[in-house]
């Protein structure tokens, strides 16, 4: 016969975790619709880049600047608002970033030039830049357990979901308002929203300087970093179109030497006891190191396709911004798709879902290369590059949502804060930098006119020329677009080319980092 139990023999009582307040689920729409705005902003604009070449008569650096400004402005704000965020409270630090963006997206409707229109691009990724890490503060406040791996989750595949919809929204807006407004528009439409989440920011949020930081930022090392990259970017971007002079290589090797001074800044400042911008220690774990690299090459892949197809679908082959918008459609499935079983599939196969999905990334550019290369340009439609497109969305999908924890796993639990930071300025750089060097490379392999031969126009004078002075100028436009499609067809296949080469070191470097994390490691996704 047993004994009876004791009280204190009984089983405990399962622990349940109290409820969520329903104001926090508020607080969080309210920091989802700030990334949803950030991060449409980051691909809405390419739809409309050959819209703003006709309506502002902007060359091609602009083209390229509009995109690589906001990528690089909000990749450097990152860091400093974090710390910013610490010391006095992340709640006027998101209001003051989202009153920036939507005042910049004011600003950029209303743009009557190309400096305006790149200065206001600027500002506004700055913006976006401050008001981000507020996001993942915030999260990690409100949210215990698993209801914070729950609102990382929807965080993440919002990154995703957003990111693949602007060209569709862009594209819309565009065919709804026309040419000369729609790509206006594109800026407009941030102002409801910007001011409903300004205002509901104000009321939602929790106050108080969480965390309280007693260090400042490190402006001598921002200077120095933001310098060295645009010294570098500069040249990348304006180079090719003016001819590649010799102060072009000067700016460059100036840059490569502020970096270098950055680096040798930020290991003085932390030897000093004070907080660098990037800690230098970090790069002291090889892997980290790798997985730096990698989020710079994996990014200045991911983000340079729409825009070689942007322009080359409607400069080179004709078709409108909606259209345009629509080719991205495939892509903003397959992320969806993969984005929602990347957190499982990581779980149970850990590195190899991020190797399967960079590897998707490389097939499916590679296949659209081929496409391009293969069919001529006049007769591609959306149906050849569904399944390349759809294959690389996936891919996407699969290695965005954790690929940043998987890089904080490299270095100890006490750094991950400032290695999240890292992460996603490097992801930002490389934006910038794959804008710069695809931008460089397509329009620097653009044929220099488009005008028919003096044989071409003989040709057509001679077959047509009985029909009329009306059936030659038809003729000769006919052989003009054949020219703009094959020159932009040619072009475009380079640019994707180089891509797909970025995507295929991508792939490469995966290898860099750990097999597995810890569960443990409690690390958001970082913002594309």
């Amino acid at each position: 016969m047993t004994a009876p139990q004791t009280p204190s023999a009984q089983a405990a009582p399962a622990y349940s975790p109290p409820p969520i307040p329903r104001r926090s689920w508020l607080a969080f729409a309210v920091l989802i619709l700030g990334i949803a705005m950030a991060l449409i902003d980051t691909t809405i604009v390419n739809v409309a880049l050959p819209v703003i070449r006709e309506s502002l008569k902007a060359d091609e650096a602009t083209l390229s600047w509009i995109i690589s400004g906001y990528a690089l402005a909000y990749g450097l704000a990152l860091i400093p608002a974090g710390r910013i965020g610490d010391r006095i409270g992340h709640k006027p630090v998101f209001i003051v970033g989202l009153v920036i963006f939507t005042g910049a997206s004011l600003w950029a409707g209303l743009a009557n030039d190309s400096a305006s229109l790149i200065v206001a691009r600027v500002v506004q990724g700055l913006g976006g830049g401050i008001f981000f890490p507020a996001v993942t503060a915030f999260i990690q406040l409100m949210f215990p357990g698993r209801a914070r791996g729950r609102a990382f989750a929807i965080m993440g595949a919002t990154i995703g979901f957003s990111t693949a919809l602007g060209p569709i929204v862009g594209g819309l807006l565009i065919q709804w308002l026309g040419d000369a407004d729609g790509w206006r528009s594109i800026f407009f439409v941030n102002l409801p929203f910007g001011v409903i989440a300004v205002i509901a920011a104000l009321i939602l949020l929790p106050s108080g300087a969480e965390g309280k930081s007693a260090t400042g930022a490190d402006l001598v090392g921002l200077v120095l970093l933001a310098g060295g990259l645009v010294a570098i970017l500069v040249p990348l971007i304006q180079g090719e179109q003016a001819g590649w002079p010799w102060e072009t290589y000067v700016s460059m090797a100036g840059g490569l030497v502020l970096l270098v001074l950055f680096a040798l800044w930020e290991v003085w400042v932390a030897r000093r006891g004070k907080s660098p911008l990037v800690p230098p220690h970090l790069f002291s774990h090889a892997s980290f190191t790798g997985g730096t690299i990698l989020a710079l090459v994996y990014f200045a892949a991911f983000t340079s396709i729409f825009f070689t197809i942007s322009i080359f679908w409607q400069a080179g082959l004709g078709h409108t911004a909606l259209e345009s918008g629509l080719v991205s459609i495939p892509f903003a499935i397959g992320s969806i798709i993969g984005a929602s079983q990347s957190n499982r599939l990581a779980e149970r196969l850990g590195r190899t879902t991020l190797s399967i999905g960079t590897g998707m990334v490389a097939l499916g550019l590679i296949a659209l290369w081929l496409v391009l290369l293969l069919i001529p340009a006049s007769d591609l439609t959306n149906w050849e590059l569904l399944v390349p497109l759809l294959v690389a969305g996936i891919g996407s999908g699969l290695f965005i949502a954790p690929n940043a924890q998987f890089i904080v796993a490299t270095v100890d639990r006490a750094e991950a804060g400032a290695a999240s930071g890292v992460i996603g300025t490097v992801q930002r750089i490389g934006s910038a930098i794959g804008i710069a060097v695809i931008g460089s490379v397509f329009f620097g392999n653009l044929p220099a006119s488009f005008a028919p031969t003096d044989a071409q126009v003989a040709a057509a004078g001679q077959e047509f020329g009985s029909q009329g002075q009306d059936a030659v100028k038809a003729a000769i436009q006919k052989i003009v677009d054949q020219n703009l499609a094959d020159g932009f067809g040619s072009s475009a296949t380079i640019a994707l080319l180089v891509s797909a080469i970025f995507a295929v070191a991508a792939f490469l470097l995966v290898f860099a980092l750990p097999r597995r994390i810890s569960r443990g490691y409690d690390t958001p996704p970082v913002g594309e």
